[in-house]
């Protein structure tokens, strides 16, 4: 692929356009970013109902957002190990883990917010 430099309206609206062909090969290709985005889809209005302020709010549909960016970041880090070569490599082995932990710190992240802020509530 040739290097095409662009600037300006023009650079956004390209950077735009590689964001969205993302979200869709995420959404086509990894089962794992499905999921999580199908519970953002019904947690989020939960949260924005459930938050008691406008920071709550936040909190608790920030911390599943933040589950979405880290399993994309993820998925790329697969996928670029992958294209390096598919035999198993001790550091490729590594690095799929890491991204994996990095999304079970995000999901263990979401428990702990929404235990935080909605557990007092029914005591």
């Amino acid at each position: 692929m040739k290097y095409n430099h662009v600037t300006g309206v023009k650079h956004i609206v390209q950077a735009a356009g590689f964001s969205i062909s993302g979200l869709r090969a995420a959404i086509r290709y990894e089962e794992a970013f499905r999921i999580e985005l199908m519970l953002f889809v019904v947690l989020a209005p939960l949260g924005i109902w459930l938050g008691g302020s406008g920071l709550e709010r936040a909190l608790l549909v920030g911390s599943l957002i933040l589950v979405l960016i880290t399993e994309l970041l993820n998925s790329a880090v697969e996928a670029a190990v992958d294209r390096i070569g598919e035999e198993h490599h001790k550091l490729s082995g590594r690095a799929k883990d890491i991204g994996s932990a990095a999304v079970l710190v995000s999901l263990l992240n979401v428990v702990f917010i929404w235990a935080v802020i909605l557990l007092p509530r029914l005591s």
